[in-house]
């Protein structure tokens, strides 16, 4: 599998929980803070590869950049 590119991302300091759920079309990212949340949707289609794995390998890059993250298993 590529590695995806994450460009545009709520700075970690504002918002420092992540939450990422795989769906059936897309993988689900909400960023969570002090002024709320933010969500983000990236489509399997540009994903590549396996949804699971990349599912897998976004935790552990989100929490490389120092965000606290979190797997939600309720979405797929």
């Amino acid at each position: 599998m590529r590695p995806m590119r994450l460009m545009g991302l709520p700075a970690v300091e504002k918002y420092p929980e992540a939450t990422v759920s795989r769906h059936e079309e897309h993988i689900g990212i909400v960023f969570v803070g002090d002024d709320g949340e933010q969500t983000m949707n990236v489509p399997l289609k540009y994903v590549g590869g396996d949804a699971e794995s990349a599912e897998l390998w976004l935790l552990a890059d989100l929490e490389r950049m120092g965000y606290e993250v979190r797997r939600e298993t309720k979405g797929f």
